[in-house]
C-alpha cells in the first residue's frame, strides 16, 4: 500500500469528463497551449536518457490469471534491464498500488505519481499485461523528445464516424481527435503528469461515468485546447512481435500464450438469454441462425412462455429498461436444481452477438473456483468512491463461485427496472470482488469501435442491431470456420488482449 502517499485515507479524484452531443473547436487544440504540432518541435536528437528516469506503469488487474501475466511482464523488463546492464526502472503493478477502486481510470493515481516521481523521473509509461518492450529502442525513442515538456505519446487511434460510446464527439468531423491505443503503450512526461495531478487534486471532474478510458484519458488531457494533444511515435506499435513489420518497433503485442489450458467444454457453460415478447420474432431469430448452435446449454428467459423458442417466464414483469428483476432470477435459476449445473454462466441480451467458441478459449485462462467477473468494464463514481460494473450488452461471465457469493450477500435490486449490470458493480464493489476486463467484449457496434483498435483482436462479441445486418457482421467479425481456427486466432492475435 501506499503508505507514504498524501492519497492514503481518502478518495482522490476520477477519470471522467462526460462529453454529451457537444460542438468542440479542435483547431485550438493544435494551435498552443502544450501543442507538438511543429514537425516534433522541441525534439532532442543527442540527449541521454537512464533507465532510472523512467517508470513503467503496467496495467494489471487483481485476478490470478492477470496478475500472473503482469509479473511475467514485470520479469521481462527487468531481465532486458540488467542485459544492457543498467540500474532498472521502477516497474510498477497497477492492481496493487492501493484498494482504491478508481485507479485503473488512471487519473486517480496522479497524484500519487506526482508525488512519488515528480522530482527524480522523466517519464511515466503505461502498459498493457501483453504489451511487450525492447527497452533499448524504447529508451532511444524517449530521448528524442525533450523531457523538460509537457508531452502525450502513443500510438492514435480516431473514429470513422461520431459514435455513442463517445458521447458523439467531434460530431462534424470525427477523424480529427487522436486517442492512444493502450496496447501499444502510451506515456506521459513528468511536467505534465505534475500539471494534471494538480488539475485533479484542484478542479471536479464532469461526468459520473466511465465508458472509454483510452478516449476519455485523451479528452482530459487536451483539455478543449489548453492542453496537448497526442503526439503519434510510429515506434510504438501493435504489430506481433515476431511480424517482419515490428523491426523498427519500440512496443509490440506479444504472440506468446499466456500460460492456459485447453478450450472449456460446452458443458461448462450455461448461457441466459434476456428477451421479450416484442422481440420474439425479431432478435431470436439471429441467434438461432448464428450462435445458439454452439451453446450445449441454453435458455431464454422472457415475460411470455413461447414453447416454439422455447421461452420461460420467470414471473418477472418485462421493464422497457434495467432488467434488474430478471437477472437476478436467472442468477438464482442458475443455483437452482432446474438447469445442469456448470461452471460458469453468460448472461446476454437478445441482441447480443457472440462467439461461443472464442469464450471457452479466454475462459480456460481463468479457474472457475475463484469469483470471477468477466466481460467490458465501465466505471460509475470512481472519483467519489463508486464501483466498476460489466456493462451488459456484451455479455457477463460469471463463475458459480461469483453468483454463490452474490446471492449470499443478499446482494438485490431495488425495483425490478433498476440497471442489472450497476446493480451487480454495486454489489461486488461492496463484496471486495473485482470486475474482471476484457476488451474482447463489446458493448457496441463493429462501427463504434476504430477499426485499428479492432485490428489487433479476435473480438468475443458485439451489441445492438441498430442500422447493420446483425448475421452478416456476426459472419465477418465472430463466425470461424472451425474450432481450430477460432482456437489459432485467438492464441495469435487476441491472446495480447486477455
Amino acid at each position: 500500500m501506499l503508505s507514504n502517499s498524501p492519497r492514503v485515507g481518502r478518495k482522490v479524484a476520477g477519470c471522467l469528463i462526460f462529453f454529451s452531443f457537444f460542438q468542440i473547436d479542435f483547431a485550438a487544440g493544435s494551435s498552443e497551449k502544450g501543442s507538438q504540432s511543429q514537425d516534433h518541435m522541441d525534439v532532442i536528437h543527442s540527449s541521454q536518457l537512464d533507465l532510472r528516469e523512467i517508470v513503467f506503469v503496467i496495467q494489471s488487474q487483481s485476478n490470478s490469471f492477470h496478475v500472473r501475466q503482469a509479473e511475467r511482464r514485470r520479469a521481462e523488463l527487468l531481465k532486458q534491464a540488467h542485459s544492457l546492464s543498467e540500474k532498472p526502472p521502477v516497474i510498477l503493478l497497477l492492481h496493487g498500488l492501493s484498494d482504491n477502486e478508481g485507479d485503473w481510470s488512471i487519473l486517480p493515481l496522479l497524484p500519487y505519481l506526482s508525488y512519488s516521481f515528480g522530482k527524480n523521473s522523466s517519464w511515466i509509461v503505461f502498459l498493457e499485461e501483453e504489451t511487450s518492450v525492447k527497452l533499448n529502442k524504447f529508451v532511444e525513442v524517449l530521448a528524442k523528445f525533450d523531457k523538460n515538456k509537457e508531452w502525450f505519446l502513443g500510438k492514435p487511434l480516431h473514429d470513422e464516424e461520431s459514435t455513442i460510446i463517445h458521447h458523439y464527439a467531434f460530431a462534424e468531423n470525427p477523424s480529427i481527435f487522436k486517442y492512444p491505443d493502450f496496447a501499444a503503450s502510451w506515456v506521459l512526461s513528468i511536467p505534465l503528469v505534475v500539471r494534471l495531478a494538480n488539475k485533479v487534486r484542484d478542479e471536479p471532474l464532469k461526468s459520473d461515468f466511465t465508458i472509454d478510458l483510452k478516449h476519455e484519458v485523451a479528452l482530459y488531457i487536451w483539455d478543449s485546447g489548453k492542453g496537448p494533444h497526442l503526439t503519434a511515435v510510429p515506434e510504438l506499435c501493435t504489430e506481433p512481435e515476431d511480424s517482419p513489420r515490428a523491426q523498427s518497433c519500440a512496443t509490440t503485442l506479444s504472440t506468446e500464450s499466456p500460460l492456459c489450458g485447453e478450450p472449456v467444454n460446452k458443458e461448462d457453460i450455461f448461457v441466459a438469454v434476456k428477451t421479450c415478447r416484442k422481440f420474439h420474432s425479431e432478435r431470436v431469430p439471429v441467434i438461432k441462425k448464428t450462435w445458439e448452435k454452439d451453446a450445449l446449454f441454453l435458455e431464454y428467459y422472457s415475460d411470455h412462455a413461447d414453447p416454439s423458442i422455447p421461452t420461460i417466464n420467470l414471473g418477472v414483469p418485462n421493464t422497457e429498461r434495467g432488467h434488474c428483476g430478471k437477472t437476478f432470477a436467472i442468477l438464482k435459476r442458475f443455483l437452482s436444481s432446474a438447469v445442469p449445473k456448470t461452471k460458469w454462466l453468460l448472461v446476454v441480451d437478445d441482441d447480443t452477438l457472440i462467439s461461443l467458441p472464442r469464450l471457452q478459449i479466454l475462459l480456460s485462462c481463468y479457474n472457475p473456483s475463484e469469483p470471477v467477473c468477466l466481460g467490458e468494464r465501465y466505471g460509475y463514481g470512481l472519483s467519489q468512491g463508486g464501483y466498476s460494473y460489466i456493462t451488459g450488452g456484451g455479455g457477463m461471465v460469471f463463475s458459480r463461485e461469483a453468483v454463490l457469493q452474490l446471492l449470499n450477500s443478499g446482494c438485490k435490486c431495488y425495483s425490478n427496472d433498476a440497471p442489472d449490470d450497476m446493480v451487480l458493480g454495486m454489489c461486488l464493489n461492496a463484496l471486495g470482488l473485482p470486475v474482471i476486463h476484457s476488451p474482447l467484449f463489446h458493448q457496441a457496434r463493429p462501427e463504434d469501435y476504430a477499426g485499428d483498435f479492432l485490428a489487433h483482436q479476435v473480438p468475443i462479441s458485439f451489441h445492438k442491431h441498430w442500422n447493420i445486418d446483425p448475421i452478416a457482421v456476426f459472419n465477418k467479425w465472430l463466425k470461424d470456420d472451425s474450432r481450430a481456427t477460432a482456437s489459432d486466432g485467438l492464441n495469435k492475435s487476441a491472446k495480447t488482449e486477455l
